[in-house]
């Protein structure tokens, strides 16, 4: 599965998969159940080695793997950092993970670094970037990527498109995949006052090729309206479990991540999460 560069990679399988920590190393080469695939933050394994290389190579002759990068800035102004590709192409090149997916948002201004993934307006400037930066990235690396729908806590008044059909256009564009936080949805839905079954009504579900479900975190505004913060720290909400269910029965089963970076539990903690998510799937249509 390692270093066999012009090989085919391996394929998620339609199970959960969890966003894998090092903590949990041990319990996962011992009995991942129900545990099928892993997911990696590509930007913590751009190094030439130490422990976290040597985990990751025995973790890939065992798993599945799909790498998920924060860092590229996908909608930035700022042209992609070349240096940052090289170093996921490397990865990439090595670990031929089975899928590659990064986030329709930005996080870069003027060679600043900002740490954090912020939403953009759907106009056609935005689109041209967007599919520019994301052919680049598929041109770079050789392989299709998926491009995540984001968290938001507001809407651009010069937004001349609907997030389905802004990501919709650019999967004409580039033919890349999508990736569907499920919680993203419920998150932006709940924040912007709209509908979350209409927003999966509308999205180009078909080039769907993996599932993300994580935790969030429920504030208020300051008109005393529910505020929820896309926090990963905690276990999935029966609302989004609710609203996966309601995807599942338009898609059938696809490969479902449950993301908890913060805050991390016990691997029980977390195996049950995932096993939530594989009695689910199972009833799945075909």
């Amino acid at each position: 599965m390692l270093d066999t560069p012009g090989t085919s990679p391996p394929i998620l399988p339609n199970a959960p998969g969890v966003g894998y920590k090092p903590q949990h190393f041990a319990q996962i080469m011992e009995n991942p159940a129900p545990v099928e695939w892993l997911e990696i933050h590509a930007e913590n394994y751009m190094g030439d080695g130490g422990r976290p290389i040597a985990q990751l190579r025995h973790l890939a002759e065992r798993f599945p793997i799909s790498v998920h990068g924060v860092g590229l800035s996908i909608g930035g102004a700022d042209p992609l950092d070349n240096d940052h590709l090289k170093r996921l192409k490397h990865l990439c090149d090595w670990l031929n993970p089975a899928s590659f997916s990064e986030h329709l948002a930005w996080s870069t201004h003027e060679g600043t670094y900002l740490n954090d993934l912020i939403a953009l307006p759907y106009t056609e400037e935005t689109l041209t970037r967007v599919a520019d930066h994301v052919a680049q990235v598929q041109d770079v690396l050789g392989r299709k990527m998926l491009l995540e729908n984001p968290s938001s806590y507001l809407a651009f008044a010069e937004s001349t498109y609907s997030e389905t059909d802004f990501l919709a256009e650019v999967v004409a564009r580039t033919g890349c995949g999508l990736l569907l936080d499920i919680n993203n949805v419920f998150i932006s839905a709940t924040n912007q006052k709209t509908g979350a079954i209409d927003y999966i009504d509308a999205f180009p579900l078909d080039h769907v090729g993996e599932f993300h479900l994580g935790g969030h975190d429920q504030d208020t505004d300051d008109t005393g309206a529910p505020l929820l913060i896309d926090s990963h720290g905690r276990e999935v909400a029966d609302p989004v479990w609710a609203l996966f269910d309601y995807t599942l029965g338009k898609t059938g089963a696809r490969p479902s991540l449950i993301e908890w970076d913060a805050n991390v539990p016990e691997w029980p903690e977390l195996a049950a999460e995932a096993a939530r998510a594989a009695n689910i799937l199972e009833k799945a249509p075909a």
